[in-house]
């Protein structure tokens, strides 16, 4: 079988993704123990101890006392009403029920039928699994398909002497206390204990409590106790008992603490198992945080190219599902992954399935650069494997036609999806109507869409939107405008994007009356973006009307969720230049040098002359240095959790901006944080044009030594910390970008803010807040703290913060949005703290 030079190099074309774990200590805060309830997941507990305690008379006797303890604490009526204890059948048959509730159907079939074919009428295509009876259920990323397949994995075996043939009593005693004392403690406490026996304790030991925790699924105990065994003078390195526990605790989906033991496995010198590579994998893909998916490449690529194991079937399979269950546009920048997935599939020897091939010819559709080879290939192979392309193969091709205007191929593409059963998927049509718009037939688009309404019962969003594209740019005025009021009339949202469309086409051919009546129809019907704004400014310097431009542009400046960029800056400058305003000519230019923007040589020939005239020296851009407010910022950002990469050797440090997707919140700050510190961003993180449609969620600044001193003070290597000063820095602007970025309010009025650091720098923040008379309180949960205001504090706080709150976000911040409080809803300050320490108050409220 032939490959393409993509599939034949991609071992040395793999992009390097960091295996630092310091790089997903921010993930810790959002893990979850389980996602049982209590009681199914003791008498899981409970079924897992039995089955791997050894049938010794003794030591079954005290775990069957002690399970019992559990059993009726966690049981309260049981002891009530005199029930018996479940007996080991029973306590199984549970064991089972519960494994099938958290896993699903115990089957080791390959996944048969992965359906494509149900697609997003928003435009954003993904694929999305069969909702019939006895279809395999994806969860988790595909964790669960290639969690059920770890029975027969390689894995050493611990040797520990039991209980029973430890030969002094006192010793057998003394572990008998430790197993079972142990387990109920936090961090700081079992330390103290262990201490407590350094005279007597020794590497056999300690070996048999971690082993005895595991026992009994106690796996958070059993790593404290192999942490402190790491630092004794007679500890040896145990690959046997290393690989057990990281096993555990990435069957626990535990990825952070799996992840630490895994790579101290390869500091030592040793390859992690293949029980451990594949687990740890897979708890990468059990869990929804950012930055997840792409560790569980890495780690996979490793289990290949370091340990020269071959993953499971399954293994294959759960992570090209993860990869392409993201939208295109998000999915296409794993195509190296996917292909490299693929490559494996065919070296060894594997099944490759119908949805792999579906899925490759899908993300090699979403690329800039279309590879018709490459695709062409792959359909060709399905042929050989006897596998008939279904209707999302072709969707896929249609849409690769769509990007360089084929219409021969997509042709015989739509021939071939008119005679598939079950209708055709709605962005079919649109892609077609592109693939007519590129070839220059904008009448046999609209021929598309009609038919798209006629078969369909109506166009949808997507349909609407790309038949005005292909109007406006085709310069149909009348179909426009027609179209556009069925899309108003239509009731379906968005508008802006054939807002904007309407807008451009009337700028094209200078129709300034209407593109105004358009304009403040945006206004009216749906929340308008800076491009429709910049466009409608080009209008009035264009048509001249230079009042009303600079009354517009003030306006852009005021409004946060909007802001000026550099096309908007260049317009108003050119415009007041025309003009003869040669003062606000120079402010406009004063604040792009600040800016950094880039003045167009048209505009500069013209600036040149007139700073001549009242300048000795024209001023070039200045050099980079953060304004007071920008610094101030850069403290809340950074105690909301903004990370700083360091590079010390070079003394470079970078700022990076990570926002959240799923936030409205973040939505709108991440257009404000562009543009304040648009002069520091990195060039490949800047955006292609200046609708601010494009801001990515993610983007960092220029490495600069200018960044050294918060390097310093808030990560020092690498790791986040509460500077000693911060009680100097707690300005209310500082406040508000802390709220802003890792802060909530919830529907109760309570404000929560994230913290990273020790106990002693939490303190220092406290005592800062009190000075302020903000009474605050302190919740620990894993390597995160939250600071609680409650009742009059909440209000308190909100006045002092609320001038330097976005205005976009006002309402938003007051009242609560419960869709961005979901991870502070779970913080329950009543409750003992789950990290290392104890919570610590504020008050004593």
């Amino acid at each position: 079988m032939n490959f393409s030079p993509i599939a034949q190099d991609i071992c040395l074309t793999i992009p390097h993704i960091s295996s630092n774990p310091n790089s997903l200590l921010s993930l810790s805060s959002h893990m979850r123990l389980s996602l049982l309830s209590p009681p199914l997941s003791f008498l899981r507990s409970l079924a897992g101890s039995f089955s791997h305690l050894p049938r010794r008379r003794s030591l079954c006797n005290y775990c069957t006392h002690y399970q019992r303890r559990l059993f009726l604490r966690s049981h309260p009526g049981a002891a009530k009403a005199n029930q018996p204890f479940p007996s080991l059948q029973q306590v199984n048959c549970l064991s089972h029920s519960v494994e099938q509730l958290a896993c699903g159907p115990q089957s080791s079939e390959p996944l048969k039928n992965w359906d494509f074919s149900n697609y997003d009428d928003s435009g954003s295509d993904v694929f999305k699994l069969d909702d019939q009876p006895g279809a395999f259920k994806f969860e988790g990323g595909g964790a669960v398909l290639a969690g059920r397949d770890t029975k027969h994995l390689e894995s050493p075996g611990v040797e520990v002497k039991e209980l029973e043939e430890v030969p002094e009593q006192w010793r057998r005693s003394r572990l008998a206390w430790l197993c079972k004392e142990l387990p109920a403690h936090n961090s700081g406490s079992v330390v103290r204990i262990l201490n407590g026996q350094r005279k007597w304790m020794r590497q056999d030991d300690a070996t048999y409590v971690v082993v005895h925790c595991t026992r009994i699924r106690e796996n958070e105990a059993a790593l404290k106790v192999y942490k402190w065994m790491m630092l004794q003078r007679w500890y040896r390195f145990d690959f046997a008992l290393a690989t057990k526990l990281a096993d555990y605790l990435g069957k626990e989906r535990k990825f952070l603490r799996c992840r630490e033991i895994f790579d101290d496995i390869i500091n030592q010198g040793r390859v992690p198992s293949e029980s451990t590579f594949h687990i740890l994998v897979v708890a990468y893909l059990g869990a929804s945080i950012e930055g997840c998916l792409d560790e569980a490449c890495t780690i996979y690529n490793r289990m290949i190219q370091l340990g020269g194991y071959s993953p499971r079937l399954s293994l294959h399979n759960s992570l090209f599902k993860a990869l392409v269950a993201k939208p295109g546009e998000e999915s296409k920048n794993y195509l190296k992954q996917a292909e490299f997935i693929y490559h494996n599939l065919v070296t060894t020897g594997l099944e490759v399935q119908k949805d792999i091939y579906g899925g490759l010819i899908w993300l090699h559709s979403y690329q800039e650069v279309i590879d018709k080879e490459r695709i062409m290939q792959l359909r060709e192979e399905m042929g050989q494997a006897g596998i008939d392309e279904g209707k999302d193969v072709l969707v896929s091709i249609l849409r690769a036609c769509s990007k360089d205007g084929d219409v021969e191929e997509a042709e015989k593409t739509w021939l071939k999806l008119i005679s598939c059963n079950g209708g055709i998927p709605s962005l079919a049509f649109v892609y077609r109507m592109e693939v007519f718009a590129k070839a220059g037939e904008p009448m046999k688009s609209l021929e598309t869409f009609r038919s798209m309404q006629e078969l369909l019962k109506g166009a949808t969003i997507t349909g609407y939107q790309k038949i005005i594209e292909v109007l406006c740019n085709a310069q149909h005025v009348e179909l426009a405008e027609l179209h556009m009021e069925g899309l108003v009339q239509s009731g379906l949202k968005p508008l802006t994007p054939s807002y904007v469309d309407m807008t451009t086409m009337y700028l094209d051919l200078s129709m300034h009356e209407k593109l105004e009546s358009t304009f403040l129809q945006c206004l009216e019907k749906c929340r308008p973006n800076r491009a429709i704004y910049n466009i409608y400014l080009d209008s009035l310097l264009k048509a001249g009307n230079f009042s009303k431009a600079e009354e517009i542009f003030n306006h852009m400046q005021s409004i946060e969720a909007i802001g000026v960029g550099p096309g908007s800056c260049n317009a108003i400058l050119s415009g007041y230049l025309a003009s003869g305003n040669h003062l606000k000519a120079e402010k406009v230019y004063d604040f792009m040098c600040k800016k950094r923007y880039d003045v167009e040589p048209s505009s500069m020939e013209k600036l040149e002359y007139v700073l001549s005239l009242t300048r000795k020296e024209v001023k070039k851009p200045v050099s980079l240095k953060l304004s007071a407010e920008q610094r101030e910022a850069l403290v809340g950002l950074l105690l909301g959790g903004l990370q700083i990469d360091s590079d010390e050797p070079r003394k470079k440090h970078m700022i990076q901006f990570v926002l959240k997707e799923n936030s409205s919140t973040h939505s709108v700050l991440r257009r404000h944080l562009y543009d304040e510190y648009h002069e520091w961003l990195h060039p490949s993180c800047r955006c292609k044009d200046d609708s601010g449609d494009d801001v990515p969620y993610r983007f960092s600044t220029i490495a600069h030594s200018y960044f050294g001193f918060y390097a310093d003070q808030f990560w020092p290597r690498g790791r986040p910390m509460i500077p000693k000063m911060i009680h100097r820095w707690l300005s209310p602007r500082a406040l508000a970008y802390w709220y802003m970025y890792g802060g909530y309010r919830l529907q109760s009025g309570d404000i929560l803010l994230k913290l990273k650091g020790d106990n002693e720098g939490v303190e220092k923040v406290v005592k800062a807040l009190r000075a302020r008379s903000l009474e605050c309180r302190v919740k620990r949960k894993g390597r995160v703290f939250w600071i609680g205001f409650f009742g009059n504090s909440s209000t308190w706080f909100w006045k002092l913060v609320e001038p330097y709150v976005l205005e976009g976000l006002q309402d938003n911040l007051q009242g609560g949005n419960p869709n961005d409080s979901a991870e502070a809803r779970d913080v329950n300050f009543d409750t003992e703290s789950d990290g290392e320490e104890s919570e610590q108050n504020g008050s004593s409220s």
